[in-house]
């Protein structure tokens, strides 16, 4: 998608998203804060019961290169506290507050699937239909044979299972020319400004696990073939305005306009010296809006992850019946990637504990100077988002602090 291609678009989510005054908190400050319980999250925990012993949430913040942070806590199915660290802007001074938008990463999915399971429930087309019969503007190929024996289908796509390939994505700066979704999947006759290998059906669709952000391009272009729209107008019109997502927008570039207001990248991948000795980039775009095109933050997408709980109670279905909500957090039986959602993992390197397995399911995200970090309760109503502008933030925002928020609540 180059930028021509997304004039329309833009405009109307640079729309939705200035109706909505940018009007930045103090650093550090709080919403709903209860202030004890912040304090002893940020507090040094005790030597020896983690990896950074005697550490404060700053000092860890410091000492992995972490410029902002920002988090938010939901509790009983509401937001009871948000609040930013640090700094968005390392060259400026610019404070992080918790209207910061920070890129999403691949948190970006579970919230494109949403919309995807939105068309399903309207009949648009059906989970286990031939992706091929979905896509009009492109078609998977492959060159042995699997795809007639096994068709891919957009339960497949949806649950990692479709043996897909390309994993992730490295995006593009900010003035390279970008290719359109067409050309991220594989255009093999003609020459593209694409950097990532053509997306193929690599092994037996069906038969494994593969975390593939080729599938969920290959999604991104379904939807918006089955709708007739942008992928990003169909995502404002589906997901974030009807939860009130007024701080989100699947906008690649990002509009000039919310540049002041946006986190930079950092971390080590982002230095100048890796860079060709040009200057850095504030980050990195990405065409590939369904597997890694979300800027956000954590305040917004607690609106997505309390609409999920409750729509699984029944108690609030403005976007998927309850049927359809379960279908993202129920695994298919290959691998614990439901549809939209990891299930059964408090972090992307640890099991859940033992009874805990089937009681949380959650999304991490990584795009280049970015890190996220969304985790939810299947019942109670409980859970975070944590986004990092720092591609060394692991450390903190999947095992450390995720660790000191569960033992304030009393969640172990």
């Amino acid at each position: 998608m180059n930028g021509a291609s997304f004039g329309g678009t833009i405009g109307l989510l640079l729309a939705c998203l200035l109706a909505v005054p940018l009007q930045a908190q103090p650093s550090g400050a709080a919403t709903h804060a209860p202030v004890e319980l912040i304090a002893k999250i940020e507090a040094p925990r005790e030597a020896g019961s983690s990896d950074d012993p005697g550490k404060s949430l700053v000092e860890l913040m410091e000492a992995h290169g972490i410029p902002a942070l920002s988090v938010a806590v939901v509790q009983h199915y509401r937001l009871h506290w948000a609040k930013a660290y640090g700094v968005a802007d390392e060259s400026t001074g610019t404070p992080a507050d918790t209207d910061t938008l920070f890129q999403a990463a691949s948190i970006s999915k579970p919230v494109s699937a949403m919309a995807v399971l939105r068309a399903v429930q309207d009949g648009l087309f059906d989970l286990d239909d031939d992706i091929n019969s979905v896509l009009s503007s492109w078609q998977l190929r492959d060159d042995t044979e699997l795809l007639a024996e096994t068709p891919v289908t957009p339960r497949m796509l949806l649950s990692m299972t479709a043996g897909t390939t390309v994993s992730g994505f490295p995006g593009y700066k900010p003035h390279a020319d970008l290719p359109t979704v067409p050309e991220v999947l594989g255009r093999k006759d003609e020459e593209t400004p694409a950097n990532t290998d053509p997306v193929v059906v690599g092994w037996q669709p069906g038969t494994r696990y593969e975390y593939s952000g080729g599938g969920s391009t290959i999604l991104q272009l379904a939807l918006s073939d089955a709708v007739t729209k942008p992928f990003g107008e169909i995502l404002q019109e589906t997901v974030l305005d009807p939860l009130g997502m007024n701080r989100s927008c699947f906008c690649q570039p990002l509009p000039e306009a919310l540049h002041g207001n946006a986190a930079r990248a950092s971390g080590s991948a982002t230095k100048p010296d890796e860079d060709g000795g040009e200057p850095r980039a504030n980050w990195h775009v990405y065409p590939e809006l369904y597997a890694a095109g979300l800027w956000t933050t954590p305040t917004d997408l607690t609106k997505f992850l309390i609409e999920v709980q409750l729509s699984l109670e029944g108690r609030s279905n403005r976007i998927l019946t309850t049927e359809f909500t379960r279908k993202m957090v129920t695994p298919g039986g290959v691998g614990n990637y439901a549809l939209g959602f990891t299930t059964g993992a408090d972090t992307p390197h640890r099991p859940a504990p033992p009874g805990e397995a089937d009681r949380l399911f959650g999304h991490t995200g990584g795009n280049w100077g970015f890190r996220g970090n969304l985790v939810g309760s299947l019942e109670g109503g409980n859970g975070y988002v944590i986004l990092a502008n720092s591609s060394e933030a692991n450390p903190v925002i999947f095992i450390e602090l995720p660790t000191r928020i569960r033992a304030a609540y009393g969640w172990e």
